[in-house]
């Protein structure tokens, strides 16, 4: 157990385990793979690394979530009508509450953190 929870290459780490096909799909079938990295009392704090495979669902952020996107392309469009485009590169913070639909383009990787 490290002092500082760590994941050494992120961008290409493969040894994931298997997240499952995401639910509310609204067309295809994304399927989700991970490595968590820490959780804490409560799974706050959660982080780890996220990867998903081309499709469409609706979903609800239930906490603020930080994203960083490493590889990939995926649409993310609120109830509001808001769209966010993201790629490599890209970071979005999610506050508690957002909701709509993610549509992913290209599998995409994102290290990610719930708080």
């Amino acid at each position: 157990m490290s002092s500082a929870p760590h994941i050494p290459n992120a961008s290409t780490h493969s040894d994931l385990a298997d997240w499952g096909v995401q639910p509310n799909a609204l067309d295809g079938s994304s399927h989700s793979s991970g490595r968590l990295l820490y959780k804490g009392p409560n799974n706050q704090p959660e982080s780890g690394i996220w990867v998903c495979t081309p499709g469409r669902w609706t979903l609800s952020i239930p906490r603020d979530e930080l994203c960083y996107f490493m590889s990939g392309r995926a649409t993310y469009r609120s109830t509001e009508g808001e769209v966010i485009e993201v790629a490599a590169g890209t970071t979005v913070m999610f506050p508690a509450g957002w909701a709509g639909e993610c549509t992913v383009h290209e599998t995409m990787r994102n290290s990610y953190m719930l708080v």
